[in-house]
């Protein structure tokens, strides 16, 4: 049972690391959010529809119920995305990244309202480290300029992110990660197609391979695995867990970016590693 605990906790922290390509990539890629977010859906829904193909995954959907929950999930995620590419053009992978991991915290609160699990007071405790934690890694943490905008995007972004998570655990019982994860990006695929026509898309082609990275890590692979990790850990389990996204973000961005990180993201990260060991030793024994 333990072995596969730690199956189970290896395998979202690897949804993490994943997941911790968006940064990186949404700060470097040089064309619109919205067109951003469009070509991530139609790739990751291709690369996830030939994995569902060759897997012989069902991708029925059973009831108009199970579709309106979809659609609502999937609209909260493409919003959540938007509003985070935003708040990391307006500033840096750092602020963008740890505004958005105010997420755990806020899924904590609002869980109990939405699924029948008892609220445990720790999450609080937890959630309030994981802020501290990632206040402190910020570096230079200024409210000047864009970057309140960002921070702005970024908390709302996290919100939206919360919505959409829980609502997803409740398809999670009848349906895989993986479908799951496709009817989402064919939502999104196709409320966002206008975007295409009337913004900016001169730079797709130059961009094009970073887009692709988008599409397969970030989004087929990571954001799937980490639906799939509900049927094994609340939303708030899998969320704190996951704040250890911030820090593979600013590594990554520090290797691909030159952003160098300063001794507050080695103190911060430290903290946000605390957190996430506690959980997993509470995760276990539950």
């Amino acid at each position: 049972m333990k072995n596969q605990h730690s199956k189970n906790l290896i395998f979202l922290l690897i949804a993490t690391l994943f997941g911790s390509t968006s940064g990186p990539l949404g700060k470097f890629i040089d064309i619109p959010p919205p067109v951003i977010i469009w070509c991530r859906c139609i790739l990751g829904g291709l690369f996830l529809y030939a994995f569902c193909y060759f897997k012989k995954v069902n991708l029925k959907i059973y009831s108009k119920r199970d579709f309106l929950t979809i659609l609502i999930s999937a609209l909260f995620f493409g919003a959540h995305w938007i509003t985070y590419f935003y708040a990391l053009k307006l500033s840096n992978v750092a602020i963008g990244m740890l505004s958005l991991f105010t997420y755990p915290m806020l899924t904590a609160l609002i869980e109990p309202f939405f699924i029948k699990v008892k609220f445990d007071p720790i999450y609080i405790v937890l959630s309030l480290m994981v802020l501290l934690g990632l206040y402190i890694l910020a570096p230079e943490f200024s409210l000047q300029n864009s970057y309140v905008e960002a921070i702005i995007f970024g908390v709302i972004s996290a919100f939206l992110y919360a919505l959409r998570n829980i609502i997803s655990k409740k398809l999670i019982s009848r349906y895989t990660g993986t479908s799951i994860m496709f009817y989402q990006l064919v939502v999104l695929t196709i409320v966002l197609l206008p975007a295409i026509f009337f913004m900016d898309t001169s730079n797709i082609l130059s961009q094009f391979p970073y887009i692709i990275a988008l599409g397969l890590l970030t989004t087929a692979i990571g954001h799937t695995m980490l639906v799939s990790s509900f049927k094994h850990f609340s939303v708030s389990t899998a969320s704190i867990i996951s704040s250890t996204q911030p820090i593979f973000g600013i590594i990554l961005a520090f290797i691909f970016l030159n952003e160098m990180p300063s001794l507050n993201t080695f103190l911060g990260g430290s903290l946000i590693l605390a957190t996430v060991i506690i959980e997993s030793v509470r995760s276990r024994n539950k």
